[in-house]
């Protein structure tokens, strides 16, 4: 039951990567908190908290199906050192305008709409980036490892940022943030290089169709692509949670709100040894989702804070099984030549349905009532999971004994120069022909797009 430490102990890249995105993440989290709850003291609007998400919409539709090309094109290292030091950059004009005497509201929403921009630009290097650096067998259990670094700063860095931000100032929480992105930044410095293929293309609107082509040919990726869209967009209410807080005359537990779901996690990942002898990856999926849209609405119909709480834990629990059955089916099957754009199209099912779902859950808050927008959303989650598991039974059907490695781009009249895997890079990164030097750690996380700004 606990979890697989043989990636950790095995590949010093994938420890640089595990130990730079626990620091950001930390940091990211900080920030999480900090925005909608300035955007609620400039406003009091649950609508304009809501907006976050609408600003955030169209750059990482945008520029996650462009940063999946990128990473198919260039090397995959340099863009997630490049994004990670932009994303600090960000973060100390968001704490410069909080310096001023009177914060602008404008700056919050600018922050945002880049900020998300260059999530779409870097999550697909850090999903790509992965299976060169950790052998197939392992897989699973890399996955469980980083949603468990993941996890770890999704329940310091909220429960911290009520406390700082209550006894220190918004200001603090973004420049705690700016510093974690500074150390994140150097530990990644010492990743080996991941170059692209030797006979890699410019990004283009052709290669991300074709990405495009391949994810809708494997329906079983589809499913999960789909389904954990439409669970966030109907049952992710965080942007609404210091409404919510407000609504149970409970305001000292919005940090405890915003950390409930990531305990959940948590708990999931430290007995996630299971994870790596499960084969029915679609099926975990499909019964995670549905769980994470009842506790939801369970959560949202009663009115007593503490049970609030361990429904959100257990709502997060189901996430992150969700989230190991995603990435495992992913990392299994997905040619490396093509693993980066359909890294961009994950980025779009990991994160436009959280964007949708604040834009959602405040629209009904503002219309009713924060606790009316929770459990109607989680009703909607659980009755969407169920017709899409129907309409897509491939998801439900996949196997991985019956998948032994990466299922190829299928051929027809309008792939005139389909992807093939790479027979000189199977799972693992070739030696630089250049400057070949030793195997190193690994640096960033598949950055909390589900929850960072």
């Amino acid at each position: 039951m606990l979890p697989d430490l043989t990636p950790w102990r095995e590949s010093r890249d994938f420890r640089l990567l595990w130990l730079a995105g626990a620091i950001t993440n930390f940091g990211s989290f900080l920030t999480f908190v900090a925005l909608p709850v300035q955007l609620k003291d400039l406003t009091g609007s649950a609508a304009a908290v809501g907006a976050i998400g609408a600003v955030e919409l169209a750059p990482l539709i945008v520029f996650g199906l462009y940063g999946g090309a990128l990473a198919d094109a260039v090397d995959r290292k340099t863009l997630i050192l490049a994004s990670e030091a932009a994303q600090g950059l960000l973060v100390t004009g968001l704490l410069v305008n909080t310096l001023l005497p009177h914060p602008v509201v404008w700056p919050l929403y600018a922050a945002a709409a880049l900020s998300s921009a260059l999530t779409g630009l870097q999550r697909p290097a850090l999903d790509a980036i992965v299976p060169r650096i950790v052998p197939r067998e392992q897989l699973a259990a890399a996955a469980a490892l980083n949603s468990l670094r993941w996890q770890v700063g999704a329940i310091a860095g909220p429960s911290l940022a009520g406390l700082v931000i209550a006894w220190a100032g918004l200001g603090w929480a973004y420049g705690a943030d700016a510093v974690t992105f500074a150390v994140s930044l150097l530990l990644g410095l010492g990743l080996r290089r991941s170059p692209a293929a030797h006979d890699a293309r410019p990004p283009s609107l052709r290669g991300i169709a074709e990405g495009a082509r391949y994810a809708w040919g494997r329906k079983e990726l589809l499913g999960t692509y789909v389904i954990d869209m439409a669970a966030m967009f109907f049952a992710y209410p965080a942007a609404i949670f210091p409404f919510l807080a407000d609504d149970l005359h409970a305001r000292w537990s919005l940090g405890l709100m915003y950390a409930a779901g990531s305990v959940g996690s948590l708990l999931v990942s430290l007995i996630s040894g299971w994870s790596s002898r499960v084969h029915r990856h679609g099926l975990m999926v499909v019964l995670a989702a549905a769980g994470w849209g009842a506790a939801m609405a369970a959560a949202g119909w009663t009115g007593r804070i503490w049970l609030v709480l361990v429904l959100l834990a257990a709502a997060g629990g189901c996430d992150m099984i969700s989230g190991i059955g995603r990435s495992t089916m992913w990392n299994q099957t997905i040619p490396d030549a093509l693993r980066g754009r359909l890294a961009g199209i994950e980025v779009l099912s990991y994160s436009v349905g959280p964007q949708l779902g604040q834009v959602r859950s405040g629209g009904v808050a503002a219309l009713s009532s924060a606790r009316t927008s929770v459990w109607t959303g989680g009703l909607a989650c659980v009755a969407s999971v169920g017709l899409l598991a129907a309409w897509l039974p491939a998801l439900i059907g996949y196997d991985d004994r019956r998948h032994t490695g990466p299922v190829p781009a299928p051929a027809g009249p309008a792939d005139r120069d389909p992807v093939q895997p790479d027979p000189a890079q199977p799972d693992a990164v070739q030696p630089d022909p250049v400057q070949p030097r030793p195997a190193q750690p690994d640096a960033a996380d598949p950055a909390p797009a589900r929850t960072a700004p």
